[in-house]
């Protein structure tokens, strides 16, 4: 991460998954880096998205300052339920469990650990939306649950960078659409489409992040640095 200050540290939380372990693993490698910190429900503190306590305690074990934060968490199939394909199908648990690990379970982690950004300096958090997540993209429907809490991801993330920019002014935060990645989230739904690999897709939204500007916080933008719509 050229942009970020010599010596940097990063967190990286849903380390365990196959994109968060990508992201780990370019970070630990990366020179630049001071230290990487990977969290996720198996680590050490252990990390629950649906279990604020956890996140608050992390956030404390890692104390400040943190330059990098990468949220890597999320899901498309949630306990057997897949993405609905007719309104017909919407099921308010899911939607409520879609919202908590989608939405409200990174909004948690930037809560707790946006005040460790450095308040003078570079600094960048990010968390990983979906293409599907843009209402104005939206042109064949379906896959409600996921669709609205991926776009109340972006919101709230946009609505954060609002408030962390008078704090931190050089903070930079921002949603991303990674692609298809060959991961298990993507398995059962990508068929026979090219996939990126883990560490392409890593290295691609580590690209784009490091191409952001303080003026572009709040923005969604997809692994090819294009700014997408809401």
């Amino acid at each position: 991460m050229p942009s970020l200050p010599e010596g940097y540290r990063a967190v990286v939380v849903g380390a365990s998954g196959g994109l968060g372990a990508a992201f780990l693993e370019r970070l630990v490698t990366d020179s630049r880096c001071g230290e990487a910190i990977g969290l996720a429900r198996d680590s050490d503190p252990p990390l629950e998205l649906t279990d604020e306590a956890t996140i608050a305690a992390a956030a404390e074990a890692v104390g400040g300052p943190v330059d990098c934060l990468i949220v890597a968490t999320g899901a498309l199939t949630l306990d057997g339920h897949g993405p609905e394909k007719a309104l017909n199908r919407l099921d308010p648990a899911v939607l409520a469990r879609q919202f908590a690990i989608n939405a409200t379970g990174p909004a948690l982690v930037l809560k707790h650990f946006a005040p460790l950004l450095p308040r003078r300096g570079r600094s960048i958090a990010a968390a990983l939306s979906a293409r599907v997540g843009s209402i104005g993209d939206n042109q064949t429907g379906g896959w409600y649950s996921y669709r609205a809490a991926k776009a109340a991801l972006n919101q709230l993330w946009h609505t954060a960078a609002l408030e962390i920019r008078r704090r931190h002014p050089e903070a930079i935060l921002a949603t991303l659409q990674p692609g298809t990645v060959d991961t298990d989230l993507t398995a059962p739904y990508r068929g026979n489409r090219p996939a990126l690999s883990p560490r392409a897709a890593a290295a691609l939204l580590l690209e784009t992040l490091d191409g952001l500007e303080p003026t572009d916080s709040g923005g969604f933008f997809d692994f090819a640095g294009n700014a997408l719509p809401w």
